[in-house]
């Protein structure tokens, strides 16, 4: 590394020394975790494909991110970086070549969610078709085996039919119930039922 480029690396708050291990506690490792591949125009114009999978989720904040890149191609005076492939990360939050602060703490949301409930719940609510992440945690309900099986429990935990009904309860008509159910209030992408926000 030359002496501008550790200037430049000191410059964005990185000590040049021991970039390395800033290297190795941002580097993906491709194993689930939201990954981009950080390259720049300028070497990618030049054939050059050199640069690194980043774990995002490694990073606090936007600034922090964007300063790291740069400090990686640290080879050129002012690196425009290009985000060329990305890994584990849905195709409704994958930004181009591009990752603005929006993007970037969408992708953070994201791999929240993915830790508190799980990658495939998440991915069943953005495939839904919502691009609001916030909206996750008021819409999904939980995983069931059917649109049956969720009627059956929202009917015991909201009804009590045999108070209601007596023997009748026996008769009562879950599918019926559930039809209706998900025509208009719940959607499910088996085994994630969500809740029309």
């Amino acid at each position: 590394m030359d002496e501008a480029a550790k200037l430049r690396i000191a410059e964005l708050g990185f000590d040049a020394e021991s970039f390395s291990r800033d290297i190795a506690d941002h580097k993906s490792s491709l194993r689930g975790e939201p990954s981009v591949y950080c390259g720049t125009y300028a070497k990618y114009g030049d054939g050059d494909l050199s640069g690194l999978w980043l774990d995002i989720d490694s990073f606090d904040d936007y600034d922090e991110f964007i300063s790291f890149c740069k400090a990686l191609h640290a080879d050129e005076q002012d690196p425009e970086l290009m985000f060329q492939d990305y890994d584990s990360i849905p195709c409704d939050l994958a930004c181009g070549e591009c990752i603005s602060k929006d993007d970037f703490d969408n992708i953070k949301q994201y791999a929240d969610l993915c830790d508190r409930y799980s990658k495939e719940a998440v991915d069943a609510f953005i495939g839904w078709g919502s691009e609001k992440l916030e909206d996750f945690e008021d819409c999904y309900v939980g995983e069931y085996d059917s649109e049956e099986d969720f009627a059956r429990e929202f009917v015991n935990e909201n009804y009590d039919l045999e108070r209601l009904m007596g023997h009748l309860a026996d008769y009562f008509d879950y599918k019926a119930f559930a039809y209706d159910l998900f025509l208009w209030d719940y959607y499910i992408d088996e085994p994630y039922v969500f809740r029309h926000p």
